[in-house]
């Protein structure tokens, strides 16, 4: 008896110190995350200035960070007309601690004071984790100094409706053929629009986010032509060509049908709620459009009386396959002169991490910044896509002039107004 009694506490002892064991653990590995670096105690306000009407993921951020530091204040305030009013924001006396940026300001007199206010975050003492953001969406400067970070990522692609795929056998296309072929066998099976986009603007027309991934495909390894498309050279629109063809070889193909199209009113809620209407089984769109979806699931009576998955694929423009044009949505800059720039470093640091900016994301609905992309469902088709086929102009530097007058050469020949030949000679005094 006195055995099997003593059995019974050496069995429950056992248990007892496993299960204390596994607490330990989960301590440990929570130690291994974000640790204060100031007093826990301070109080202070920091502000974040940026152009959302609102910004619920970085409000959950807040709340996050002041588990730590419960008496620092942490607010975000949207700026009317923030692109042209930031640097204006920046020299006055309520300037934030903390305020969005982008690459484009980057080298343009009239956004200077959005790169002179902000502290340079490569530095190591700040003890930012760089390492967790993709290496290609991080802005080169001249000077080598790191005026920004990314906290939000962009790209280019179509939503699928998995459902669609499924049900008549088919299989998302991974090349140019392969597309084709896809789009013909759904218009065989009924199916009036196989692919739809917003075609009615040139900044996020179809025609742009279908061909711009295609296109920094071509001139990413070559300095040459980014140098002279940035300088907005007349000689450089022969570099707009392949694109060009291949837009017209698109139309031409039968892939879409821009009278139909047309009747999208913009490339964010029509283009959702189009989407949700079931019918369509690749929808042309930007990252941004995705980031929607979610929301306006109970906006679609379509997609609440028929429900169905859908996720985010790269529009494979070649036989080799998909580009992914990996670019930077959303940047934070801290401003030096922030009368309490340790505790904004320090919100910095705490944010910027695979778990808070991938938390980040995953409520905002847009693709993370970090080298994980698996733990979004709706975006992990594009972590499976070869580095040889990953193309940033962060990274090689083509810059947004160039872009503005790529966009408007290329909505030119894709509605008819210009022939190919046209729109390359017309390159660089397309209006700027």
């Amino acid at each position: 008896m006195k055995k099997t009694i003593c059995k019974f506490f050496a069995v429950m002892m056992s248990m007892s110190l496993a299960a204390c064991g596994s607490q330990n653990q989960e301590a440990a590995t929570a130690e291994e995350g974000f640790k204060p670096s100031l007093d826990t105690s301070t109080e202070c306000h920091i502000s974040i200035n940026g152009g959302y009407d609102n910004f619920e993921a970085l409000e959950t951020e807040f709340d996050r960070f002041n588990a730590y530091y419960p008496n620092v204040e942490l607010v975000y305030t949207k700026v009317d007309d923030y692109n042209n009013m930031i640097g204006t924001v920046l020299n006055g006396n309520d300037a934030p601690d903390i305020y969005v940026n982008y690459s484009w300001m980057y080298g343009r007199e009239q956004y200077q004071s959005s790169i002179d206010h902000a502290e340079d975050l490569s530095d190591s003492a700040l003890g930012l984790d760089l390492d967790c953001v993709r290496n290609n969406i991080i802005l080169n400067t001249d000077d080598g100094t790191l005026p920004m970070i990314p906290v939000f990522s962009s790209t280019n692609g179509m939503l699928v409706n998995n459902d669609l795929f499924e049900k008549e056998g088919l299989n998302v296309p991974t090349t140019y053929q392969e597309l084709v072929d896809v789009c013909k066998a759904f218009r065989e099976k009924g199916y009036e629009n196989p692919m739809m986009g917003f075609c009615k603007d040139e900044i996020t027309s179809l025609f742009t986010l279908t061909i711009y991934p295609y296109f920094c495909g071509t001139v990413a390894n070559d300095a040459e032509a980014v140098k002279k498309l940035n300088a907005l050279d007349p000689s450089a629109g022969e570099y707009l060509r392949p694109s060009l063809e291949k837009i017209e070889q698109f139309l031409n193909d039968g892939c879409v049908d821009l009278a139909a199209c047309d009747e999208i009113e913009n490339n964010y809620d029509a283009v959702i709620l189009r989407f949700f209407e079931g019918d369509v089984p690749m929808m042309i769109c930007s990252a941004d459009a995705v980031s929607g979806t979610t929301k306006r699931e109970s906006r679609s009576e379509a997609f609440i009386d028929n429900p169905f998955t859908y996720t985010f694929f790269p529009v494979p423009m070649s036989d080799e396959g998909a580009n992914f044009l990996d670019i930077p949505n959303l940047q934070f800059s801290v401003n030096k002169d922030s009368p309490d720039l340790q505790m904004a470093n320090e919100f910095m640091r705490f944010l910027i991490t695979t778990q808070e900016l991938n938390e980040m994301a995953q409520n905002k609905g847009l693709m993370s910044p970090t080298k994980d992309l698996s733990f979004n469902r709706k975006y992990a088709a594009f972590g499976d896509i070869p580095e040889s086929r990953i193309v940033s102009p962060e990274e090689f530097g083509l810059m947004d002039d160039a872009v503005k007058q790529f966009r408007q050469a290329l909505f030119q020949v894709a509605t008819g107004v210009m022939t190919i030949d046209e729109a390359i000679a017309s390159f660089g005094t397309f209006d700027k």
